[in-house]
């Protein structure tokens, strides 16, 4: 049987946001308005971290980079 590791690393929304900077903030803001939510902040080793937001159906997903902006074509897949 197959161990989870990350659901004990699970944080509360408002928890996360406290990691993201002001513009990343106006931008999420304005996507809560149309259903996305952050689901969760990929922290690669020696690297940035990286916001990952969901739509309201969970089909899609994108990345909110530092300046603000959405890239909805991050180049990397999320595992269901």
């Amino acid at each position: 049987m197959a161990f989870e590791r990350r659901l004990d690393m699970a944080r509360p929304v408002r928890a996360m946001e406290r990691d993201l900077n002001q513009e990343q903030l106006i931008t999420l803001r304005g996507l809560e308005r149309y259903g996305w939510e952050l689901k969760f902040i990929r922290r690669p080793p020696f690297k940035p971290s990286i916001p990952i937001v969901f739509d309201s159906d969970r089909k899609k997903f994108a990345v909110l980079k530092d300046d603000g902006t959405l890239d909805e074509n991050p180049g990397f897949n999320i595992r269901d």
